[in-house]
């Protein structure tokens, strides 16, 4: 059984406008050990598709009209909001693509990483060296321990001392590592990371990307990294699938996708990124022209699978 298994998967959001198609026939299979890139332009779906396996998006404008998402054989769709209460934080962990706007700046960084601790140990006290029956005192001494060791496995030094700062006393490499931490402090089976690399310089990301991978490697966990750069993906992923308007229009294992791509859209990609050697007035984009030949081989591959 697949650790996640998104099967023809339909969201649309409703507006003052009526309602529009958004997710148009998602699937995506991410087993233990695998981490699948997601890419594609902005507006393709991609971190709606992240949100929707913790079902994040509001009742209010977003609907499912088809298809299922099963984490390890449930259905998210149709869970109650106390078993997604159980899985976000719990079993899903999940890193926003703003470590600014994602970290509460009136709150120090202990007590958001306690609070993050103390929900994901309601339902697995053992993480925390628990059993459940301990004192509110003892419970929170735990999670501060628990916050403080996995900040300085995560390689934020004198992490102590840390706890008691503010958002905004931290660097962005910083703010990233802390969202890591509150993401990993359940100990989750599957972790959706929203671009958490794009705002950080190149060092910085380097570092954020080999801590991602060293925790599939010690965890066995899964990995769905939404990404608009495929030189990351190239560096850390092993499957990729490219979104394209609400549609996967191409996955595999990132060393066939990205060496022989077949569609046309992947190879649109693959082409817009600059090179060292290319001058200015050589960037290639994507044209209208060839979203109209991309639109046409999906309508035709659409026609295939109907057929």
């Amino acid at each position: 059984m697949a650790l996640l298994d998104i099967s023809d998967l339909h969201l649309s959001m409703r507006s003052f406008e009526g309602e529009t198609p958004i997710l148009k026939g998602i699937d995506l299979t991410v087993e233990r050990g695998q981490i699948w890139g997601v890419v594609g332009e902005t507006g393709s779906g991609k971190s709606l598709t992240g949100l929707t396996i913790s079902r994040l998006l509001p009742n209010t404008t977003a609907r499912y009209t088809g298809g299922q998402v099963l984490f390890d054989g449930k259905d998210v769709l149709r869970a109650g909001e106390r078993d997604m209460r159980a899985l976000r934080g719990g079993r899903i962990g999940m890193i926003f693509q703003d470590p600014t706007t994602n970290l509460n700046p009136s709150f120090r960084i202990g007590t958001q990483m306690v609070d993050a601790a103390l929900h994901a140990a309601r339902d697995k006290p053992a993480i925390l060296g628990l059993t459940g029956r301990e004192s509110r005192r003892a419970r929170r001494r735990a999670a501060w321990q628990a916050s403080v060791a996995l900040l300085e496995s995560f390689g934020l030094h004198d992490a102590e001392d840390r706890m008691a700062r503010f958002p905004h006393e931290f660097s962005g490499g910083m703010r990233q590592r802390v969202l890591i931490a509150m993401a990993m402090i359940g100990q989750p089976d599957l972790l959706i990371a929203d671009e958490p690399t794009t705002a950080l310089d190149v060092s910085v990301q380097s570092q954020i990307l080999r801590l991602i991978h060293r925790l599939v490697e010690e965890r066995n966990i899964g990995v769905m990294f939404i990404t608009h750069n495929l030189g990351v993906v190239a560096q850390l992923c092993s499957h990729v699938a490219v979104m394209y308007r609400g549609r996967i229009v191409e996955r595999g294992p990132v060393s066939k996708v990205l060496k022989a791509p077949e569609h046309i859209y992947t190879r649109a990609l693959m082409d817009a990124i600059p090179t060292a050697r290319a001058q200015m007035d050589t960037l290639r984009g994507i044209d209208w022209p060839l979203r109209d030949r991309i639109e046409a081989e999906i309508a035709a591959t659409a026609k295939e699978v109907t057929a």
